[in-house]
């Protein structure tokens, strides 16, 4: 089961940004998921499903939020590869 939420924003706010409303909700949706990636709040994969696509595609995009498709600190990797 999933839930829905309502942003409102003015309704001038998709033009300013020469954006339709479409690609504006969606902008932000992405932003929401990627924001919360970086925080380690949720997976790639959570993160993913809330944008409707697969974790891959997620992945590169993070690219374009300047967010790193690994976000771990140097200790948690080695202890990652040590626990491989």
């Amino acid at each position: 089961m999933s839930r829905k939420m309502e942003i409102e924003y003015p309704d001038t706010l998709p033009d300013l940004l020469q954006e339709s409303s479409e690609v504006f909700e969606r902008e932000a949706k992405m932003a929401m998921a990627v924001k919360l990636f970086e925080l380690k709040r949720i997976s790639s994969g959570m993160a993913a499903e809330m944008v409707g696509m697969d974790r891959v595609t997620f992945l590169l995009e993070l690219h374009r939020y300047g967010v790193e498709m690994i976000n771990m600190e140097p200790e948690e990797l080695a202890s990652d590869v040590e626990n491989a």
